[in-house]
C-alpha cells in the first residue's frame, strides 16, 4: 500500500475521529456476527422437517360442559364415525401432539425398580391407527395391533399396570444401544411402569418432541394406550382439500354423539406450527432489523467522516494533484484509508464477537460461534466500508488542483 505512511500520519492528527470509526465498526461487527449466528440457529428450527404430513393432520380438541360417566364409550363412537367420513384416511386420540400444549415424559429403564440404564423419553399414547395417522415410518419391527391396546382409564386404575409392548423412536433406540445399530433393541425388554417388562416391537424414524422449540431431547416412546376426549385430542389425517368439509362433519358428529361437548379447536398442524414458532419468527425479524440498522449507521458514519475529511484536506488534495496524482490515486488513497480503519475495527470486533458468543453459550445455551463465520462477516463489513467511502472519494478526486489549493 503506497499510501500507508501518509495515511498513518494523517490518522495520527485525527485520532478521535479515526478511533470513533474503528469502535463503530468493531461494535457493529461483534453484534452483527452474533446476530447472524442466532438468526441461522432460529431459521434452522423454523425450517426443520418434523417428518410428519403436517398439511394433512387435523387436530380437534373437545371440552365437556358437564361431567360424563362414559367418556371411553363416547370417544370410541366418535372415532368410529370420524374414520368413516369421506376424506378421512385415519384417526386416533393421542395424549399429545407436536406443537400442542401437553408435554408428557416418562422414564424408560433397562431393569425393574428404576435400576439399570434410564432414559427420559417423551411418551405418546395411541391406538393401532396412531402410526398411520401420524405418517410415521417403521425402520424395523411392526405397529401395535388392536388386541394390544388398552384404555387409559384401565391402565391408570391399576397399581402395577402391564404394557406388553412398546414402540420406540430411533433416538431412544440409539440411547439404549449406544454405538450399535438401533435395530439391535428389537425384542428387548424395557420397564416403563414399575416392575412389568415391555417388549420393544417396533422402531420409528420420525417421532420428535411435542415442543421442539423448547428442547433438544429427541428420545420418544409410544405406548399402546388409547385416550378418551378428556385426556387427549383427536388427530385426524385428511385428504388434501378436504379439511373444511371434515371439520364441519366432525362438529356434527360430536353434537350427535353427545351434545354437551364443544369443539374448542380445529387446526391443521401447519397452523399449530406457525403459532409454535411465532416468537422465533419475531426474534428473527427483530435481529434482522438490528443488523440492518447497525450496518446503516456504520455506513452513514463512514460517509460522514469521509466527507468531513475531504473538506478538511482540500490543501493536501491540491498538493497531491499538483504533484501529479491522478483522480484514481486520490480515490485509492481514501479507499485504502477506509480499509485500514475498518480492518482494525474488524480485528477488535472479532475478539468482542467471540467474547459475546461465550456469554450467550453460558446464559442462553446457544452453540459456539464457528470461527469460519467471522470471515464472511468481515468481508461484508469491509465491502460495506468501501461502498460507503466511494462517493466521498469520488467527490475528492473530482476537485481541480487550483480549487483544492484555494479551498485549503
Amino acid at each position: 500500500m503506497n499510501h500507508l505512511l501518509p495515511i498513518l500520519s494523517t490518522l495520527r492528527r485525527h485520532r478521535i475521529a479515526a478511533g470513533l470509526i474503528v469502535l463503530e465498526v468493531a461494535l457493529s461487527f461483534a453484534i452483527v456476527s452474533n446476530a447472524v449466528h442466532v438468526i441461522g440457529q432460529r431459521m434452522g428450527q423454523l425450517n426443520a422437517d418434523s417428518g410428519l404430513p403436517e398439511a394433512e393432520l387435523l387436530n380437534l380438541e373437545l371440552r365437556g360442559t358437564r361431567r360424563l360417566d362414559n367418556p371411553d364409550a363416547l370417544s370410541d363412537e366418535d372415532l368410529r364415525r370420524l374414520r368413516a367420513l369421506p376424506g378421512v384416511k385415519s384417526a386416533s386420540i393421542p395424549n399429545q401432539v407436536i406443537y400442542g400444549n401437553n408435554v408428557n415424559v416418562t422414564g424408560v429403564n433397562t431393569e425393574p425398580d428404576n435400576r439399570g440404564q434410564r432414559v427420559q423419553a417423551f411418551s405418546y399414547n395411541g391406538d393401532e391407527q396412531l402410526l398411520a395417522t401420524m405418517g410415521l415410518r417403521l425402520i424395523g419391527g411392526r405397529a401395535f395391533n388392536k388386541e394390544e391396546v388398552q384404555l387409559d382409564s384401565k391402565v391408570s386404575a391399576e397399581a402395577d399396570p402391564k404394557l406388553p409392548v412398546v414402540i420406540v423412536n430411533q433416538a431412544l433406540a440409539e440411547a439404549l444401544a449406544p454405538g450399535k445399530s438401533p435395530l439391535t433393541v428389537l425384542g428387548r425388554s424395557v420397564y416403563v411402569f414399575g416392575n412389568q417388562p415391555s417388549q420393544i416391537i417396533g422402531i420409528v424414524e420420525n417421532l420428535g418432541p411435542p415442543n421442539p422449540r423448547h428442547t433438544k431431547d429427541r428420545a420418544a416412546v409410544m405406548l399402546p394406550i388409547t385416550e378418551n376426549f378428556r385426556g387427549g385430542t383427536y388427530l385426524v389425517r385428511v385428504q388434501p382439500g378436504q379439511t373444511e368439509a371434515v371439520i364441519k362433519a366432525a362438529r356434527q358428529i360430536f353434537k350427535e354423539v353427545e351434545p354437551s361437548r364443544l369443539l374448542t379447536n380445529a387446526r391443521l398442524l401447519t397452523e399449530m406450527r406457525e403459532r409454535h414458532y411465532a416468537q422465533d419468527r419475531a426474534m428473527v425479524g427483530l435481529l434482522v432489523g438490528v443488523c440492518v440498522a447497525l450496518l446503516l449507521i456504520t455506513a452513514l458514519g463512514i460517509v460522514g467522516l469521509a466527507s468531513f475529511w475531504v473538506e478538511q484536506r482540500g490543501r493536501m488534495i491540491g498538493i497531491r494533484r499538483a504533484l501529479g496524482a491522478t483522480r484514481a490515486d486520490i480515490r485509492r488513497y481514501f479507499q485504502q484509508e477506509n480499509l485500514l480503519l475498518c480492518g482494525v475495527g474488524v480485528v477488535l470486533g472479532s475478539a468482542a464477537a467471540l467474547g459475546i458468543n461465550q456469554w450467550l453459550v453460558r446464559t442462553q445455551d446457544l452453540p459456539v460461534l464457528p470461527l469460519w463465520m467471522l470471515l464472511p462477516a468481515a468481508a461484508a463489513l469491509l465491502g460495506l466500508g468501501q461502498l460507503a467511502v466511494l462517493a466521498p472519494a469520488q467527490r475528492a478526486s473530482g476537485v481541480a488542483p487550483a480549487l483544492a489549493m484555494r479551498a485549503g
